[in-house]
Protein backbone atom coordinates (compact mmCIF):
# COMPACT_ATOMS: atom_id res chain seq x y z
CA UNK A 1 0.00 0.00 0.00
CA UNK A 2 1.04 3.43 -1.27
CA UNK A 3 1.10 5.32 2.32
CA UNK A 4 1.26 8.89 0.37
CA UNK A 5 -1.84 7.86 -0.75
CA UNK A 6 -3.27 7.02 2.13
CA UNK A 7 -2.67 9.79 4.24
CA UNK A 8 -3.86 11.91 1.14
CA UNK A 9 -7.31 9.66 1.65
CA UNK A 10 -7.68 10.40 4.82
CA UNK A 11 -6.93 13.82 5.97
CA UNK A 12 -6.27 15.74 2.36
CA UNK A 13 -10.00 18.00 1.30
CA UNK A 14 -11.73 16.90 -1.57
CA UNK A 15 -14.11 14.39 -3.06
CA UNK A 16 -14.33 11.37 -5.40
CA UNK A 17 -15.12 11.64 -8.73
CA UNK A 18 -16.92 8.20 -10.05
CA UNK A 19 -15.82 7.29 -13.56
CA UNK A 20 -16.86 3.45 -13.23
CA UNK A 21 -20.20 3.13 -15.54
CA UNK A 22 -20.04 -0.61 -16.66
CA UNK A 23 -21.84 -2.12 -19.37
CA UNK A 24 -25.54 -1.89 -18.29
CA UNK A 25 -24.80 1.66 -17.37
CA UNK A 26 -22.84 2.79 -20.12
CA UNK A 27 -25.68 2.85 -22.56
CA UNK A 28 -27.94 5.77 -20.57
CA UNK A 29 -24.29 7.15 -19.48
CA UNK A 30 -23.41 7.99 -23.09
CA UNK A 31 -26.82 9.33 -23.91
CA UNK A 32 -26.97 12.03 -20.97
CA UNK A 33 -23.56 12.86 -22.74
CA UNK A 34 -25.47 13.71 -26.50
CA UNK A 35 -24.36 9.85 -28.00
CA UNK A 36 -27.57 8.06 -28.65
CA UNK A 37 -27.40 4.09 -29.30
CA UNK A 38 -27.79 4.33 -33.07
CA UNK A 39 -23.71 6.30 -32.76
CA UNK A 40 -22.32 3.07 -32.30
CA UNK A 41 -22.81 -0.17 -33.39
CA UNK A 42 -21.48 -3.20 -30.53
CA UNK A 43 -19.76 -2.70 -27.38
CA UNK A 44 -16.13 -2.24 -28.47
CA UNK A 45 -17.60 0.96 -30.33
CA UNK A 46 -19.55 1.61 -26.97
CA UNK A 47 -16.99 1.66 -24.81
CA UNK A 48 -14.38 3.60 -26.67
CA UNK A 49 -16.50 6.43 -27.05
CA UNK A 50 -17.36 5.99 -23.00
CA UNK A 51 -13.75 6.20 -22.72
CA UNK A 52 -13.38 8.97 -24.93
CA UNK A 53 -15.57 10.78 -22.57
CA UNK A 54 -14.27 9.83 -19.23
CA UNK A 55 -10.58 10.57 -20.96
CA UNK A 56 -11.98 14.61 -21.85
CA UNK A 57 -13.16 14.64 -18.09
CA UNK A 58 -9.66 13.40 -16.95
CA UNK A 59 -7.46 15.50 -19.07
CA UNK A 60 -9.45 18.82 -18.71
CA UNK A 61 -7.73 21.83 -16.82
CA UNK A 62 -10.03 21.82 -14.05
CA UNK A 63 -9.71 18.22 -12.75
CA UNK A 64 -7.26 18.46 -10.63
CA UNK A 65 -5.86 17.04 -6.82
CA UNK A 66 -6.98 20.17 -5.46
CA UNK A 67 -10.63 19.71 -5.50
CA UNK A 68 -10.50 15.76 -5.98
CA UNK A 69 -8.78 13.22 -4.34
CA UNK A 70 -9.44 9.82 -6.33
CA UNK A 71 -11.36 8.68 -9.58
CA UNK A 72 -13.18 5.59 -9.72
CA UNK A 73 -12.23 2.99 -12.79
CA UNK A 74 -13.99 0.75 -14.50
CA UNK A 75 -12.15 -2.51 -15.83
CA UNK A 76 -11.68 -1.55 -19.30
CA UNK A 77 -10.63 2.30 -18.30
CA UNK A 78 -7.91 0.71 -16.20
CA UNK A 79 -6.55 -1.46 -19.29
CA UNK A 80 -7.20 1.94 -21.62
CA UNK A 81 -4.69 4.80 -21.59
CA UNK A 82 -4.41 8.69 -21.36
CA UNK A 83 -2.11 10.58 -22.82
CA UNK A 84 -0.16 7.57 -23.45
CA UNK A 85 -0.27 6.27 -19.82
CA UNK A 86 -2.46 3.63 -18.34
CA UNK A 87 -5.28 5.37 -16.29
CA UNK A 88 -4.18 4.80 -13.17
CA UNK A 89 -0.81 6.07 -13.75
CA UNK A 90 -1.92 9.34 -15.57
CA UNK A 91 -3.95 10.22 -12.55
CA UNK A 92 -1.59 9.84 -10.34
CA UNK A 93 1.63 10.93 -11.93
CA UNK A 94 0.38 13.45 -14.26
CA UNK A 95 -2.38 14.39 -11.94
CA UNK A 96 -2.21 13.68 -8.28
CA UNK A 97 -5.43 11.96 -7.95
CA UNK A 98 -5.91 8.35 -6.21
CA UNK A 99 -6.92 5.63 -8.60
CA UNK A 100 -9.70 3.29 -7.66
CA UNK A 101 -11.08 0.29 -9.55
CA UNK A 102 -14.67 -0.93 -9.39
CA UNK A 103 -14.47 -4.90 -8.68
CA UNK A 104 -18.12 -5.99 -8.65
CA UNK A 105 -19.87 -8.19 -11.59
CA UNK A 106 -23.00 -7.09 -11.64
CA UNK A 107 -26.30 -7.34 -9.43
CA UNK A 108 -28.06 -10.38 -8.56
CA UNK A 109 -31.62 -10.51 -9.00
CA UNK A 110 -33.89 -9.18 -5.75
CA UNK A 111 -34.34 -11.46 -2.52
CA UNK A 112 -35.17 -10.33 0.77
CA UNK A 113 -35.40 -6.71 -0.02
CA UNK A 114 -31.86 -6.61 -2.20
CA UNK A 115 -29.36 -7.69 -4.73
CA UNK A 116 -26.55 -9.08 -3.55
CA UNK A 117 -23.72 -8.69 -5.75
CA UNK A 118 -23.03 -11.75 -8.33
CA UNK A 119 -20.00 -13.74 -7.77
CA UNK A 120 -16.35 -12.11 -8.73
CA UNK A 121 -14.43 -14.90 -10.82
CA UNK A 122 -11.17 -14.46 -10.62
CA UNK A 123 -10.43 -11.71 -8.02
CA UNK A 124 -7.28 -12.67 -7.42
CA UNK A 125 -6.07 -12.26 -10.89
CA UNK A 126 -8.34 -9.20 -10.93
CA UNK A 127 -6.08 -7.96 -7.62
CA UNK A 128 -2.70 -8.89 -9.48
CA UNK A 129 -3.80 -6.69 -12.53
CA UNK A 130 -4.85 -3.89 -10.27
CA UNK A 131 -1.45 -4.07 -8.72
CA UNK A 132 0.61 -3.96 -11.95
CA UNK A 133 -1.64 -0.78 -12.56
CA UNK A 134 -0.94 0.88 -9.31
CA UNK A 135 -4.42 0.83 -7.94
CA UNK A 136 -4.84 2.28 -4.98
CA UNK A 137 -8.29 0.99 -3.59
CA UNK A 138 -11.29 -1.24 -5.11
CA UNK A 139 -15.20 -0.25 -5.18
CA UNK A 140 -17.81 -2.88 -5.09
CA UNK A 141 -21.83 -2.20 -4.92
CA UNK A 142 -24.66 -3.81 -4.23
CA UNK A 143 -28.45 -2.54 -3.43
CA UNK A 144 -30.77 -2.17 -0.31
CA UNK A 145 -34.51 -1.58 -1.77
CA UNK A 146 -36.53 -2.96 1.58
CA UNK A 147 -35.65 -2.49 5.22
CA UNK A 148 -35.65 -6.31 5.31
CA UNK A 149 -33.38 -7.35 8.28
CA UNK A 150 -31.86 -10.63 6.64
CA UNK A 151 -31.70 -9.13 3.13
CA UNK A 152 -29.61 -6.27 4.31
CA UNK A 153 -27.69 -8.71 6.64
CA UNK A 154 -26.68 -10.97 4.17
CA UNK A 155 -25.20 -8.02 1.85
CA UNK A 156 -23.57 -6.97 4.51
CA UNK A 157 -21.88 -10.30 5.46
CA UNK A 158 -20.74 -10.73 1.35
CA UNK A 159 -19.35 -6.60 1.34
CA UNK A 160 -17.07 -7.38 4.36
CA UNK A 161 -15.89 -10.96 3.42
CA UNK A 162 -14.96 -9.56 0.00
CA UNK A 163 -13.80 -6.55 1.47
CA UNK A 164 -11.45 -8.67 3.93
CA UNK A 165 -9.65 -10.67 0.58
CA UNK A 166 -9.49 -7.12 -0.91
CA UNK A 167 -7.71 -5.31 2.20
CA UNK A 168 -5.25 -8.16 2.95
CA UNK A 169 -4.17 -8.00 -0.97
CA UNK A 170 -2.90 -4.76 -0.06
CA UNK A 171 -5.90 -2.02 -1.43
CA UNK A 172 -8.22 -0.19 0.24
CA UNK A 173 -12.09 -1.07 -0.30
CA UNK A 174 -14.47 0.80 -0.54
CA UNK A 175 -18.19 -1.15 0.33
CA UNK A 176 -21.08 0.42 -1.25
CA UNK A 177 -24.17 -1.05 0.29
CA UNK A 178 -26.75 1.50 -2.09
CA UNK A 179 -30.07 2.33 -0.31
CA UNK A 180 -32.34 3.08 -3.25
CA UNK A 181 -33.51 6.86 -2.66
CA UNK A 182 -37.71 5.80 -3.51
CA UNK A 183 -37.75 3.47 -0.95
CA UNK A 184 -40.75 4.59 1.58
CA UNK A 185 -39.45 3.26 4.16
CA UNK A 186 -35.39 4.55 3.49
CA UNK A 187 -34.89 5.72 6.89
CA UNK A 188 -35.74 2.21 8.30
CA UNK A 189 -33.37 0.74 6.13
CA UNK A 190 -30.64 2.84 6.82
CA UNK A 191 -30.65 2.19 10.44
CA UNK A 192 -30.27 -1.25 10.14
CA UNK A 193 -27.86 -0.89 7.68
CA UNK A 194 -25.75 1.39 10.40
CA UNK A 195 -26.27 -1.54 13.25
CA UNK A 196 -24.65 -3.87 11.09
CA UNK A 197 -21.98 -1.92 9.72
CA UNK A 198 -21.11 -1.83 13.39
CA UNK A 199 -21.26 -4.92 14.43
CA UNK A 200 -19.02 -6.22 11.46
CA UNK A 201 -16.82 -3.53 12.33
CA UNK A 202 -15.89 -4.67 15.21
CA UNK A 203 -14.47 -7.99 13.41
CA UNK A 204 -11.51 -6.44 11.93
CA UNK A 205 -7.95 -6.55 12.82
CA UNK A 206 -6.27 -3.11 13.65
CA UNK A 207 -4.43 -3.13 10.26
CA UNK A 208 -7.81 -4.18 7.98
CA UNK A 209 -8.61 -0.79 6.72
CA UNK A 210 -11.97 -0.12 4.52
CA UNK A 211 -13.95 2.50 3.14
CA UNK A 212 -17.95 2.90 2.85
CA UNK A 213 -19.75 4.72 -0.19
CA UNK A 214 -23.01 5.35 1.27
CA UNK A 215 -26.70 6.95 -0.18
CA UNK A 216 -26.95 10.25 1.54
CA UNK A 217 -29.44 9.82 4.47
CA UNK A 218 -32.55 11.28 6.02
CA UNK A 219 -31.23 12.16 8.95
CA UNK A 220 -28.51 14.45 8.94
CA UNK A 221 -24.76 13.10 10.41
CA UNK A 222 -26.71 9.55 10.99
CA UNK A 223 -23.05 7.82 10.06
CA UNK A 224 -20.69 9.85 11.92
CA UNK A 225 -20.89 7.10 14.49
CA UNK A 226 -19.25 4.62 11.21
CA UNK A 227 -16.68 7.37 10.64
CA UNK A 228 -15.40 7.76 13.80
CA UNK A 229 -14.74 4.04 14.08
CA UNK A 230 -10.97 3.00 13.71
CA UNK A 231 -10.59 0.89 10.81
CA UNK A 232 -12.74 3.31 8.82
CA UNK A 233 -10.71 5.78 6.32
CA UNK A 234 -13.10 7.55 4.64
CA UNK A 235 -16.64 7.73 4.05
CA UNK A 236 -18.07 8.96 1.21
CA UNK A 237 -22.09 9.60 -0.31
CA UNK A 238 -23.34 8.73 -3.19
CA UNK A 239 -25.77 10.55 -4.87
CA UNK A 240 -27.69 7.78 -6.09
CA UNK A 241 -30.31 9.50 -8.89
CA UNK A 242 -30.61 13.04 -7.17
CA UNK A 243 -29.75 15.91 -8.85
CA UNK A 244 -26.79 17.71 -8.54
CA UNK A 245 -28.50 20.33 -6.73
CA UNK A 246 -30.46 18.13 -4.12
CA UNK A 247 -27.21 15.93 -3.65
CA UNK A 248 -25.23 18.87 -3.34
CA UNK A 249 -27.84 20.25 -0.65
CA UNK A 250 -28.12 17.06 1.16
CA UNK A 251 -23.94 16.49 1.74
CA UNK A 252 -23.56 19.86 3.15
CA UNK A 253 -25.79 18.86 5.96
CA UNK A 254 -23.56 16.07 6.98
CA UNK A 255 -20.09 17.29 8.09
CA UNK A 256 -17.05 15.16 6.94
CA UNK A 257 -19.26 13.19 4.67
CA UNK A 258 -17.40 13.45 1.43
CA UNK A 259 -18.94 13.30 -2.10
CA UNK A 260 -18.28 10.39 -4.46
CA UNK A 261 -20.66 11.14 -7.48
CA UNK A 262 -20.98 9.73 -10.98
CA UNK A 263 -24.59 11.29 -12.75
CA UNK A 264 -24.48 14.45 -10.48
CA UNK A 265 -20.73 15.01 -11.29
CA UNK A 266 -21.55 14.84 -15.03
CA UNK A 267 -24.20 16.92 -14.87
CA UNK A 268 -24.40 19.49 -18.07
CA UNK A 269 -21.71 17.60 -19.46
CA UNK A 270 -22.27 17.14 -23.53
CA UNK A 271 -19.79 15.81 -26.50
CA UNK A 272 -20.69 18.67 -28.84
CA UNK A 273 -19.37 21.21 -26.28
CA UNK A 274 -16.87 23.06 -27.47
CA UNK A 275 -13.56 22.56 -25.20
CA UNK A 276 -14.64 26.15 -23.00
CA UNK A 277 -18.10 25.28 -22.67
CA UNK A 278 -17.11 21.75 -21.20
CA UNK A 279 -14.34 22.67 -19.16
CA UNK A 280 -16.56 25.69 -17.62
CA UNK A 281 -19.67 23.34 -16.87
CA UNK A 282 -17.30 21.13 -15.10
CA UNK A 283 -15.29 22.98 -13.22
CA UNK A 284 -19.22 24.78 -12.19
CA UNK A 285 -20.10 21.25 -11.32
CA UNK A 286 -16.55 20.37 -9.28
CA UNK A 287 -16.41 23.34 -7.33
CA UNK A 288 -20.26 22.53 -6.47
CA UNK A 289 -19.48 19.43 -5.43
CA UNK A 290 -16.04 20.62 -3.33
CA UNK A 291 -18.15 23.44 -1.72
CA UNK A 292 -20.37 20.75 -0.35
CA UNK A 293 -18.06 18.24 0.88
CA UNK A 294 -15.87 20.54 2.94
CA UNK A 295 -18.64 22.17 4.88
Amino acid sequence: MNMLQLERMKNDNGFIAALDQSGGSTPKALAIYGIPKEAYADDTEMFQLVHDMRSRIMESPVFTKERILAAILFEKTMDSKVDGKYSADYLWVTKGILPILKVDKGLLDLENGVQLMKPIPNLDDLLSRAKERHIFGTKMRSVIKEANKIGIKAIIDQQFEIGKAIAAAGFVPILEPEIDIHMADKAAAEEILKQEILEHLKTLDANCLVMFKLTLPEVDNFYEEIMKQPNVVRTVALSGGYSRKESNEKLARNPKLIASFSRALTEGLNVNQSEEEFNNMLDESIQSIYDASIK
